[in-house]
């Protein structure tokens, strides 16, 4: 077994053993796999001093990985960011930015499909990885919303091990791809986006207890979504929610707003649908099908929530065809 593999296997493996991963790993899979389309892609690329590169807006989501040497990146009108080797940034917007060696370098590229992966230099050589992830049209999800548009997620000693273990593999085949690759790669890719938001999470957790990071920490709100993410067919109420909680109809709606960002019942129809969308451009079940999937004993019912959600009738939005964006990593 290779020592990346190896590392990877070892850190999940310890993961699982806090209990606290139990209480929302799966809301946070899902919650990714609902509005993500499309397949991922990804690039090494390679420059030597001076380079500075312009990274336009990504329709989806970003990732940068600092293999080799350092850099700067500059978002627009923003604080310059130091980045070194095993760093991790991600931009859950695909938000535009500047990648130079150095902050007196000329920005002489815009990064485009099809450009060179390596330019040959006198200068100190900087190496990194970089991906984009295809997100979901029209209807996002509040945790993605609260993101910063920029995760720096520095590389310490002994801080987020199953991060950097995807990371090594995902260098590792797309340096050198061999049989299966074109299958890893994109597994990959998903990992690390998904190791990429717990460690973000984890970092808030430990420094506050608002939002998404605190909907996680608090059992209460962790119990309710984790009841709707695995049955939003069921017609949920407050109290039905607030028992399986352990807490009052009060406190559980209190809580739950404060941390999740709305209501419970109103991130019931919002899950419902982000659900549906994904069963009806990802599976050829009948209307009817996903409607009941959904909650909906009435296929007209369903029809007129989704298009009040996304604008469009179902029917429409499953035979619209998404064209795949040309995206420069």
């Amino acid at each position: 077994m290779s020592k990346p593999m190896a590392g990877l296997l070892a850190a999940i493996s310890q993961t699982l053993t806090v209990e606290r991963y139990g209480e929302w790993v799966d809301i946070l899979s899902e919650t990714v796999a609902a509005i993500r389309t499309g397949s991922p892609t990804s690039g090494m690329f390679i420059r030597h001093a001076p380079w500075g590169r312009d990274y336009p807006v990504v329709p989806g989501a970003g990732f940068h990985v600092v293999l080799q040497g350092s850099c700067w990146l500059v978002p627009p009108g923003g604080t310059p960011m130091a980045l070194g080797v095993g760093d991790v940034v991600f931009m859950p917007r695909g938000a535009d930015h500047v990648l130079v060696d150095s902050l007196d370098s000329p920005v002489t590229e815009r990064a485009q499909p099809g450009e060179p992966r390596e330019l040959i230099g006198a200068g100190v050589r900087t190496a990194l990885l970089c991906g984009a992830y295809e997100l979901g049209r029209q209807r996002s999800h509040p945790l993605l919303d609260e993101l910063p548009e920029f995760i720096h997620l520095p590389a310490r000693p002994g801080r987020h091990p199953a991060l950097r273990g995807a990371v090594d593999l995902l260098a590792a085949e797309i340096a050198e791809p061999r049989p299966g690759s074109d299958a890893a790669v994109p597994a990959l890719l998903e990992t690390l986006v998904l190791f990429a938001l717990r460690a973000w999470l984890d970092e808030q957790s430990t420094a506050q207890s608002t939002g998404w990071a605190g909907a996680f920490a608090d059992p209460a709100v962790a119990a309710a979504l984790r009841a709707v993410h695995e049955d939003p067919a069921r017609l949920w109420t407050v109290p039905d929610l607030s028992s399986l909680a352990g807490v009052s109809r009060a406190t559980l709606a209190r809580r739950f707003t404060a941390t999740v960002g709305e209501p419970p019942l109103t991130y019931v129809t919002r899950w419902r649908m982000l659900t549906a969308a994904r069963l009806l451009r990802d599976t050829d079940a009948p209307l009817g099908t996903v409607a009941r999937k959904v909650g909906y004993t009435s296929e007209f019912a369903f029809a007129k929530a989704f298009k009040r959600e996304y604008a469009v009738a179902p029917g429409q939005y499953r035979r619209a065809e998404d064209k795949p964006p040309l995206v420069a990593v």
